[in-house]
């Protein structure tokens, strides 16, 4: 879990010109992330572009993925696992169900993060 989040959280970083599309090429070192390994890294990149959180642009490679830029479901995914306490309360609710999925993890986080807005303005979402 904490590895999905890493990767959409950094790709959220990445600055592309409008139209751009990098090639990552995870495999050749291009986007490590601490305490992963690079095949690590490349396989759940490719689970969540299966999850339609990446928008390639058409790119890839077998040593990589092309990236233009997050979609409207990774900007959300990013916007609702940011915040620790949010991400701690998603990944402790997935534990006690036993087991995840990227969607699963998006509607936790998503449920979580309208919970807070509730308490903060009393407004019920």
């Amino acid at each position: 879990m904490d590895l999905y989040r890493a990767i959409v959280l950094q790709l959220e970083l990445e600055e592309l010109p409008p139209g751009a599309i990098a090639e990552i090429n995870v495999l050749g070192g291009d986007f490590p992330i601490e305490g992963y390994t690079e095949e690590q890294v490349q396989y759940h990149a490719r689970q969540i572009i299966m999850a339609g959180l990446i928008d390639q642009g058409g790119g890839g490679s077998t040593t990589g993925f092309g990236f233009r830029s997050l979609t409207p479901a990774g900007h959300d995914f990013a916007d609702s696992v940011r915040d620790e306490k949010i991400w701690k309360m998603t990944k402790d609710g997935a534990m006690k169900a036993g087991g995840f999925t990227v969607q699963l993890l998006v509607d936790l986080a998503k449920g979580f993060t309208k919970k807070q807005i509730q308490k903060f303005t009393d407004i019920e979402l």
